[in-house]
């Protein structure tokens, strides 16, 4: 077995990465110290003591409306590449584009029917 065996790189490899995620997770625990107490276990909130619970519930508008920005931003980064090559593409780049937006297309007006951009 050489040194450029492609086996003993990946294996080498996958070692050290073992290694180094073991070592990474077990050395806080070895070497910060632990000093839990219930000052530490208080809720803290920019520097403003909270009044009340906590872990107050949160309507799932932010979330629903959050959820269709990341998507679309993603999309628009999928759309990014294709109009770089759109010269070389051809018609099958561009029929695939078409499908793509048409899909996207579907799960837009998915969620506008589903009101997930209303804030009443």
């Amino acid at each position: 077995m050489k040194l450029s065996d492609p086996v003993l790189v990946i294996a080498v490899f996958t070692v050290f990465a073992v290694m180094f995620g073991t070592v990474s997770v077990l050395m806080p625990k070895i070497v910060a110290p632990s000093n839990p107490g219930k000052e530490k276990q208080r809720v803290y909130e920019c520097g403003v003591v909270v009044k009340g619970d906590p872990w107050g519930e949160s309507r799932i508008q932010f979330y629903l409306f959050a959820l269709v920005f990341v998507v679309l931003d993603v999309e628009s980064l999928f759309l990014f590449p294709w109009a770089l090559v759109f010269r070389d593409a051809g018609l099958y780049g561009f029929i695939e584009v078409l499908v793509f937006l048409a899909i996207l297309l579907l799960g837009w007006a998915f969620a506008w029917k589903m009101r997930a951009m209303e804030w009443e």
